[in-house]
């Protein structure tokens, strides 16, 4: 199992503390346990009318010593070992957080965020506390159980520790029984948070909407429907751990109840002396503590193991993404060979033996037909999908070859989506690395004609945007999402319909700058305005899934194709907009 290599590995990394908090265990259980055979003593001196006044005095402060260095010693093997609960906690929960990092665009279209939640909250949460509480009780329970049975056995009386004991072998074939129970209850337990936090998620993302259609009360049943079912499976869970704790007490009772009667007989015989007596029943009531507790053992370790096999689930997840080596690109030409690509879980091919070539310093657009792949293409340059080898090339290099993080360190991306981040607009145009300077900030706020709004803001670019950049319009998420992109100062540059949310003289002006900084850079215009592409170099119409015209913009007007309709119609469109204006 993956996440067993990964706990293993961080035990072996922090293994001198696990060492030290052991030892310290080991030795805070023979200090405590010397207790009760110590207080036997005294009793038996008290009850013969034995030993000086001294004497019993010595015996009470090596009582008192034993109590104090128990304390002692028990705090820092605790915080040793369950200090280290903390750790694994942070560990692996990094561990999670950097390999979904490598997981590719699919995997995330085919599992909920709610449930990705789950794993990284409460199923490390549960892994932890098996290193915490789990961990530490058994060791610790062990110890106490071994020593104490050592004492009593060697010391006072066989047949006593038998009837101590008795219980013993019953609890543990209960916990048996149940513990496949208690892994699979806990599963759905699992489940059903995760169904919670993606309801919640999804409402609170989409609150705007739900508001719009007047669907809260709707939305408020389904939700307490979810939350009904999340205490039914907690319910169902609890009736089975919650019943081994009564259990475990009930047959510690009858044991204790035979002991009682058994052992008071012994003393009135004279078999054992009084001070056995007590010691005795010291032991055994530290024996029960480790005994009662290993209900709540079972039931942790269970959770835990349900959860290390959620977890397993996600880390034997492997991106099915070439990684490549090659990092040495010189040139920015990208050149396209019967490129024919299909979506995972999909028949339909997005594309068919596209050809293409774009030379480095030229500005490819693309336009097209809603679902026609436009957007397609970025992602294939991407490599946020995979394709064949022989069919994208960079520099001449075949780009399964070329390292994602070369690939993707030398392209500039505006997504559709614009999606920014819950922080500052500077924070946001400056993304891609900490060491850009605020003049550059500046500079690509100015290109991408965001600058002006910015400095309408009270705050200026320190201006928190919210979730998603809920604070600024459509059109200014669009233009700081091209500001970040601009300063990574990328060599391709990839804006993929980011000037839909834009008016017309916004986005001439965004083109033009945009036209000055890709001078020197392959530039990739995606969009269904021929305004916003009718300037590129070469611009390709893309429908059913091929290219069906490509050429300038002068050329493909004289053609008179589908990119001339298209032309027409926005034309007309833009008309009639000024006519209602005026």
């Amino acid at each position: 199992m993956v996440v067993k290599k990964i706990l293993l590995n961080f035990i072996k990394e922090r293994r001198y503390s696990y060492i030290a908090g052991i030892i310290l265990l080991i030795i805070s259980s023979f200090v405590s346990l010397r207790i009760p055979k110590v207080l036997g003593n005294v009793t038996d001196m008290l009850n013969a009318g034995q030993g000086t006044r001294k004497e019993v005095g010595a015996l009470l402060l090596l009582m008192i010593g034993l109590a104090v260095a128990g304390f002692v010693l028990r705090f820092w093997w605790r915080y040793y070992l369950v200090g280290n609960c903390r750790y694994v906690e942070s560990y692996l929960r990094g561990k999670l957080f950097k390999h979904l990092q490598t997981l590719p665009v699919n995997f995330y279209n085919n599992h909920q965020t709610g449930d990705l939640i789950a794993y990284a909250i409460n199923d490390i949460n549960a892994i932890r506390r098996v290193f915490g509480f789990g961990f530490v009780a058994l060791i610790e329970g062990v110890l106490i159980n071994s020593v104490s049975v050592y004492y009593m056995v060697g010391t006072i009386e066989p047949i006593l520790t038998i009837i101590a004991l008795a219980p013993v072998p019953i609890v543990v074939a209960i916990t048996i029984i149940l513990r496949k129970t208690i892994r699979n209850r806990f599963k759905k337990v699992q489940e059903a948070f995760a169904a919670i936090s993606e309801r919640v998620q999804e409402n609170l993302m989409g609150i705007r909407v739900v508001k719009a259609f007047a669907q809260e009360e709707p939305e408020m049943e389904k939700f307490d429907n979810l939350s009904r079912n999340n205490v039914k499976t907690h319910m169902r869970m609890v009736r089975v751990s919650g019943s081994l704790g009564p259990v475990t007490e009930i047959c510690f009772g009858f044991s204790f109840l035979v002991f009682i009667i058994y052992g008071s007989k012994l003393v009135s015989q004279g078999a054992i002396s009084l001070g056995d007596f007590i010691a005795f029943n010291s032991y055994m009531a530290l024996i029960m503590r480790p005994v009662i507790n290993i209900s709540r053992i079972i039931e942790v370790w269970q959770r835990g193991a349900a959860s290390a096999g959620r977890l397993n689930d996600i880390f034997s997840e492997k991106s099915d993404i070439p990684e490549g080596i090659e990092n040495n690109i010189k040139n920015y030409d990208i050149e396209i060979k019967n490129l024919t690509f299909t979506y995972p879980q999909t028949r339909n091919p997005v594309f068919k033996d596209i050809n293409l070539t774009i030379p480095a310093g030229s500005t490819l657009g693309i336009i097209g037909k809603t679902g026609s792949g436009k957007t397609t293409l970025a992602n294939l340059l991407l490599k946020l999908y995979p394709i064949n080898n022989g069919q994208i090339f960079i520099n001449g290099i075949d780009i399964n070859e070329i390292s994602l993080e070369t690939l993707r360190e030398i392209i500039g991306f505006v997504p559709q989506d614009n999606f920014l981040f819950s922080t500052t607009i500077k924070d946001n145009i400056s993304f891609y690395h900490g060491g850009i300077t605020d003049a550059e900030v500046e500079q690509a706020a100015k290109i991408s004609s965001i600058y002006d709004n910015i400095l309408e803001f009270p705050e200026g670019f320190d201006t928190v945007v919210g979730e998603r950049g809920v604070m600024l319009s459509g059109g200014q998420r669009q233009r700081v999402s091209i500001a970040r992109a601009i300063a990574k100062n990328p060599c391709i540059l990839i804006l993929d319909d980011s000037l839909s949310a834009v008016d017309t003289e916004t986005e001439k002006e965004i083109i033009g700058n945009i036209k000055n900084i890709l001078k020197h850079r392959t530039g990739i215009i995606i969009s269904h305005r021929v305004s916003a592409v009718m300037y590129a170099d070469n611009i390709v119409y893309l429908e059913d899934s091929t290219i069906i015209e490509h050429g300038s913009h002068q050329e493909l007007m004289e053609l008179e194709g589908e990119y001339y309709k298209v032309y027409m119609s926005q034309s007309e469109m833009s008309d009639e907009n000024m006519g209602a204006k005026e």
